[in-house]
């Protein structure tokens, strides 16, 4: 019996030692098409080793049809610039997506683990006779506030030559309240 009593106060901390013991929780698993179906807004700035800096508003819409996520970003860039692409994301398994938009050369396997996707793509920022292809690096975080944050790598050569943030939520207030 005296030893039942010693044990009881280790045996109810336990649950909770364990659970300080995995750390802070995290936010669920990342499914692009649960995450981007419908309207989405994001806030982003680009920065480049030249100096140049950019920042802009992304409104998406997202559409799901089968295994197919369709995405329409409309970019309005602080400058008044304003430009459209579209990402097709394909589910190809459990954890992996092929992706294609129309500035991307070829297409990108994107990967997922947990909260997170990383893809890697090349894009040709100059479709005319004078090439100017880069490589971006991109991970997407999804965090517990349901919010969606990306930061890119932007390569060429294999040298980083920029670096690109933007976040992303469900509603425009607040995407404006977590603008990089």
């Amino acid at each position: 019996m005296i030893r039942l009593r010693r044990l009881l106060p280790v045996l109810a901390a336990l649950p909770l030692t364990l659970l300080l013991a995995a750390g802070p929780l995290q936010a669920r698993d990342l499914r692009l098409e649960d995450f981007f179906a419908g309207k989405t807004y994001a806030f982003g700035s680009f920065g480049s080793i030249t100096g140049v800096s950019r920042s802009f508003r992304v409104d998406l819409t997202g559409t799901v049809r089968g295994k197919v996520l369709t995405l329409r970003e409309d970019f309005r860039y602080d400058d008044g610039e304003r430009d459209t692409k579209t990402w097709v994301f394909t589910r190809t398994g459990p954890n992996t997506y092929t992706g294609t938009r129309e500035d991307v050369l070829g297409e990108t396997t994107v990967h997922l683990s947990g909260n997170t996707a990383r893809f890697s793509y090349r894009v040709d920022l100059d479709p005319s006779e004078k090439r100017n292809v880069v490589r971006f690096f991109d991970k997407l975080v999804l965090l517990e506030d349901d919010t969606l944050r990306n930061t890119a790598l932007v390569t060429k050569f294999a040298l980083p030559v920029a670096r690109v943030r933007v976040n992303f939520a469900r509603t425009l207030s607040e995407a404006r309240a977590i603008r990089p």
